[in-house]
């Protein structure tokens, strides 16, 4: 197995790498790129953060949950990359200097190569863009303020040049779903890397050994995003920010949710596919599907099955899959947009939600003729309410009503405390969120940054 990729321009070609290898670890240890650093090692803190170019183009992600193989046939570019053969700094690399962006320094080579991706892909949402970036010393503006300065200088040559390598296909890497569903079939055992937000933590975290693993980055046919007048199917293998930008348009609020979900770095390699079969019961993007009414696409060999997305979820840990199968699809039916997703968390960037609300009811003539609503954080598995649904079918959409529908939350969770918080806590938030809903439909002000004095 060689794994060939570009590396600030000059081609690797790596014979016989642990698959399991993190970029980070080998950029460090390998190479003496010590430029990106390890912060938290699990892709939150941003300080590993680099630019990886494939034909979509680039993306910022977190070197610290990125396998080797799964940059093969693409570019990468690290902090010392950013600037020019000749020593050129890059504009964010000037502008940093000039606006004072960086203190103790140990963030700011993940700064940088954020900031290099978004210009690069001339991107002002710096917000969003940074969000996967921790400082704790210089703190945010005087960054922002550079981000800004460097936004209308011209992309140097060196970077907007940046193109993927050509690179042989990787025996564990099969490039379309049928050659998956073939290998996967003869080997039932072997972990599926997707994206690898998850997987690369059972590595650098539960320090797992991963003794076989599949590479599903190739499988171009996973990638697709169909868009029918009837239907709207996603495949396994998009990632988050393409789900965003397809979902955004149809269902606002659920794009909303997106740009909360996790980092910039994060969302670039995150799966649909991977986030669905993790089963995690506080995933925030299962309850918003769930709400659209979903179907799950599952695949073994050549049989194919469907089941509607909230059967899937068994118990917490368990899923509706059987070995050398895998998630193919997730579609769910077009339909007019009374979708709304209510992530509640500590952090409103990049938290893990400590309830998260899907409503989508709709009303005709003043009454409820239809009701999905699903929640995360509140049970084992991404959950349905359907005590709630019940007591509101048929009745008239009055705050009689939803204070009637408040008191059957607690026929369907019963939820735990931890942490995040304590099992009453997330029952009462729950019950609010459908006095919100009530709220939003209305045209009432509801989120925290529609209010103001």
């Amino acid at each position: 197995m060689t794994i060939t990729f570009h590396l600030n321009g000059e081609e690797v070609a790596l014979k016989d790498a642990d698959p399991s290898a993190t970029l980070l670890d080998w950029l460090r240890e390998e190479r003496g790129l010590c430029g990106t650093k390890e912060g938290c090692n699990e892709g939150d803190c941003g300080a590993c953060t680099v630019m990886v170019t494939d034909a979509r183009g680039a993306k910022p992600l977190n070197a610290c949950i990125l396998f080797l193989p799964q940059l093969n046939g693409k570019s990468v570019r690290t902090v010392e990359g950013a600037s020019g053969p000749d020593g050129s700094l890059h504009p964010v690399q000037s502008a940093m200097i000039d606006h004072h962006g960086s203190q103790c320094g140990f963030c700011t080579p993940g700064f940088v190569m954020s900031m290099v991706t978004a210009h690069k892909d001339g991107a002002r949402d710096f917000d969003d863009r940074l969000a996967g970036n921790l400082c704790r010393c210089t703190g945010y503006a005087p960054i922002i303020r550079a981000a800004e300065a460097a936004a209308d200088q011209p992309v140097p040559e060196w970077i907007a040049a940046e193109a993927p390598a050509k690179a042989a296909p990787l025996e564990n890497m099969p490039t379309s779903s049928d050659a998956l569903a073939a290998l996967y079939a003869a080997n039932p055992d072997a972990t599926l890397v997707a994206g690898a937000t998850d997987v690369g933590l059972w590595v650098t975290k539960g320090l797992r050994d991963l003794s076989q693993m599949i590479f599903l980055d190739a499988c171009e046919d996973l990638k697709q995003i169909e868009i029918t007048e009837k239907t709207v199917r996603i495949g396994a293998m998009v990632d988050m920010n393409r789900m965003r930008a397809a979902i955004a348009p149809l269902h606002p609020s659920y794009g909303e949710m997106i740009r909360r979900y996790a980092s910039q770095q994060v969302r670039a390699a995150a799966t649909v596919g991977g986030n669905i079969a993790n089963g995690s019961p506080i995933g925030d993007n299962p309850p918003a599907l769930i709400a659209l009414g979903a179907t799950l696409h599952l695949r073994r060999g050549n049989a194919r099955r469907e089941l509607p997305l909230e059967e899937f979820f068994l118990d917490y840990g368990k899923q509706d899959r059987q070995p050398g199968e895998f998630v193919e699809a997730v579609s769910f039916p077009r339909q007019p947009d009374h979708l709304r997703v209510y992530k509640l968390s500590k952090r409103f960037d990049q938290d893990i939600s400590a309830v998260l609300g899907a409503f989508n009811i709709r009303v005709e003539n003043g009454v409820v003729h239809s009701a999905h609503i699903a929640f995360g954080g509140m049970a084992g598995v991404p959950k349905r309410a359907p005590h709630v649904e019940t007591a509101l079918m048929g009745q008239p959409w009055t705050p009689a009503t939803i204070t009637l529908a408040q008191g059957a939350f607690g026929k369907d969770f019963t939820p735990m405390s931890d942490m995040r918080a304590s099992d009453a806590y997330r029952l009462d938030c729950a019950r609010n969120m459908l006095l919100r809903y009530f709220a939003d439909l209305a045209g009432e002000a509801v989120s925290v940054l529609e209010v103001s004095q």
